[in-house]
């Protein structure tokens, strides 16, 4: 008789492993619970109790179900795993819980339209994240575009952070809402290493659908007194308790055998996306009237010719942000995210793992802020992605204070090494975009609504952390620092002055952060020491607080900000910005006042 089918063969023993497989297995979830009991006692922290419940699952996706090579975590041919219920990470920090499969989403989106491999991502979830409304968010993206690489696995142990949760062990709930939302989805006793092995290898077969697995845990399985008890959580075992626990845990293990993974399938493409170059330079004349908004659209489907792994986000803005001009010319490489912000960020950092991508997202400025925990998430995961906020202050105009965002500078300052482009024509935006796209970390760039004139030449170079001083003379009195609509402010304000017999400098910030501060100096103390900063933005946090910081060592420098400040209204941008103190007649009164005090 013939050898059977070395691959049906390893499905079959996949799907329903011997016996000794089974025992093995359990033993290894057993040490799990041993090595995260004496890790937490060590340190006097952590979550021995949560750990517990997951041990079997755990057990069965490391070393039965998943492939990976185990010298190489970063291997881009590796299945992907995401810890979501606790506030630790593999590939992305998941933070305050409900983010890991929004970023597991990426990481399958990427595996299945971009890479074309067969990497699997799985996310281990807490049933107490499943109340975070952007999970949600998740599961209806992973369903709408059949992310059948990626499985969800819901550790339903009853209790939470503070006590037991709303649906306890209703694991029919949890299923029908998976279910309702197109999940594939399994039951299973998350202590049944079996039945583990069974629905993961069932969900490896499924098509055209993303998976769920529904399993039934007790929080501090194994240990007594302590499963399934209140008040355990966060609390590692008592250092009196902690050897009898271990111990008889320890006589439950069986074998002594170390499984290995299952090497991976090789078959992820080779991609560069480092020292992206324009192709050619900026085509805009001095003069054109453009937004900064349209500007950013058309560098960004430039870009995409430039490089075939930069991608594009949106929440359903496209036809606002101007993204969709990218997704005219690069259909496969758009994913719309629709009204989902918070998912949208996760879905980009997911996408931008493993340097498998240049992700670009893009919506309006204000609806960022509801995404501030992905973000920052984001930064602390030092991945590279970039965001673009359109629509950003008074100079929305008529659609008014909701769509204004007015806090976004503050927001994304505080993120830790995270690059701010606040560009002022469309040269300078679409230089922001090929120098984000080539940059380590975080980005976010700053677009604005209105049409405004380009200041630059295509021959003119821009670099991250140096301004422009873009007007100048030996007489200037004082110095005006803008960045964005405010620049063509402060310059109408210059050439009104200048009628006057009064000079003014004129600096363009181009990045808010980093700060060019030795231009700001040299250039303020060049014109007697007077600055005034002018920003359509709140004080808090926007312009004229960070060169107020970087100048505040220098006892001859005065700063005099002007910024929008309160909630403003609906109207024309122009006279928004006249009536919330930004215009260049606001300008042109400061600039005097300074000059007669």
């Amino acid at each position: 008789m013939a050898d059977a089918n070395p691959s049906t063969a390893t499905a079959a023993e996949e799907a329903k492993p011997d016996a000794k497989t089974v025992q093995v297995l359990r033993d290894m979830a057993n040490r799990l619970r041993i090595h995260s009991i004496r890790a937490t006692c060590a340190s006097s922290f952590g979550h021995p109790t949560s750990s517990s419940s997951a041990a079997e699952i755990m057990s069965v996706l490391f070393f039965h179900i998943m492939r990976y090579k185990q010298d190489d975590p970063e291997n881009v041919d590796n299945d992907r795993f995401i810890l979501s219920k606790r506030l630790s990470f593999v590939d992305v920090a998941t933070g305050w819980l409900g983010q890991g499969l929004g970023a597991a989403c990426g990481m399958a989106y990427t595996g299945k339209y971009f890479d074309k491999a067969s990497y699997r991502v799985f996310c281990l979830m807490g049933d107490g994240e499943s109340s975070e409304g952007s999970v949600w968010e998740a599961l209806a993206f992973a369903s709408h575009y059949n992310l059948d690489n990626l499985v969800a696995i819901f550790d339903v142990n009853r209790l939470g952070h503070s006590g037991a949760l709303p649906l306890e062990h209703c694991i029919d709930v949890y299923q029908k809402r998976c279910e309702a939302f197109g999940w594939n989805t399994y039951v299973v006793d998350g202590r049944d290493v079996e039945a583990l092995c069974q629905v993961f290898w069932q969900a490896s077969q499924v098509r055209n659908k993303p998976s769920a697995v529904v399993a039934k845990t007790f929080k501090g399985r194994g240990i007594p007194s302590v499963e399934d008890v209140e008040n355990w959580h966060g609390k590692p075992m008592p250092k009196e308790r902690a050897d009898a626990i271990i111990k008889l845990i320890e006589s439950q293990i069986q074998t002594n055998k170390n499984p290995e993974p299952k090497p991976p399938i090789e078959d992820s493409p080779q991609i560069n996306i480092v020292d992206i170059e324009m192709s050619s330079p900026p085509a805009y004349k001095v003069g054109e009237q453009i937004a900064t908004r349209k500007a950013c659209g058309l560098a960004l489907a430039k870009l995409g010719h430039a490089n075939d792994r930069v991608i594009v986000l949106d929440g359903d803005t496209k036809n606002s942000t101007f993204s969709d001009i990218f997704k005219r010319e690069h259909p496969e490489r758009f994913i719309e995210c629709f009204i989902a912000e918070q998912n949208m960020v996760s879905v980009a950092l997911g996408c931008a793992t493993r340097g498998r991508t240049i992700a670009f997202a893009s919506t309006f400025a204000a609806f960022l802020t509801r995404a501030f925990d992905q973000i920052r998430m984001g930064a602390i995961s030092q991945i590279n992605i970039n965001l673009i906020g359109s629509h950003c202050g008074v100079s929305v105009g008529e659609d008014g204070p909701s769509q204004m965002a007015l806090e976004d500078l503050a927001m994304f300052r505080s993120v830790p090494n995270c690059t701010i482009f606040y560009p002022s024509d469309a040269i300078s935006t679409e230089h922001a975009v090929f120098l984000a796209a080539n940059t380590k970390g975080m980005c976010y760039i700053r677009t604005s609504r209105p049409e405004t004139a380009v200041i630059y030449t295509p021959q003119e170079s821009f670099v991250i952390g140096q301004a422009k001083v873009v007007r100048h003379s030996v007489n200037d009195k004082v110095t005006v620092i803008g960045a964005g609509v405010t620049v063509h402010e402060a310059l109408a304000a210059a050439e009104d002055l200048s009628k006057q017999d009064i000079s003014i400098r004129v600096i363009d910030l181009f990045t808010i952060k980093p700060l060019d501060v030795t231009t700001i100096i040299s250039n303020a103390k060049a014109a007697g020491g007077r600055i005034i900063t002018v920003e359509d933005h709140y004080p808090e946090g926007g312009i004229g607080e960070a060169v107020s910081a970087a100048v505040s060592m220098e006892p001859d420098i005065l700063v005099h900000q002007l910024a929008v400040p309160g909630v403003p209204q609906s109207g024309k941008p122009s006279e928004l910005l006249d009536m919330y103190g930004v215009s260049a007649r606001h300008i042109i009164v400061a600039v005097k006042c300074i000059l007669m005090s």
